[in-house]
């Protein structure tokens, strides 16, 4: 059964950076894209970047030039780099893996930015 691992998440303040890492177990193969959503309390989960296998990215406009995601194949590992955090950046960041025959989740890691 394959599984996500991930971690980095904590309290930062208002304009420190997080490193967030999401490892991806062997038992995962063919996967196409890995990407970062999050969901905020009270809110539906949103994505906040992708990455394809090819390596192609894609970011929600709300982070656009303050995260950067990137990918280490060899280890399947994806990495969402997150600087200029805000407070509106707080909430519970999720990792994802999206093969052709389904797709997997993480369990969700905390991410709190204090003002």
């Amino acid at each position: 059964q394959g599984q996500l691992v991930e971690s980095g998440g904590g309290l930062v303040q208002a304009g420190g950076s997080l490193r967030l890492s999401c490892a991806s177990s062997g038992s995962i193969f063919g996967i196409n894209a890995m990407g970062w959503y999050r969901q905020a309390p009270g809110k539906q989960r949103e994505l906040v970047a992708n990455i394809e296998s090819g390596g192609k990215t894609s970011y929600a406009d709300s982070v656009k030039g303050r995260f950067a995601i990137s990918r280490d194949s060899a280890k399947n590992t994806v990495y969402l780099q997150m600087n200029s955090l805000k407070p509106e950046d707080t909430a519970v960041y999720y990792c994802k893996t999206q093969t052709a025959w389904r797709d997997y989740w993480g369990q969700g890691t905390q991410v709190t930015v204090s003002s």
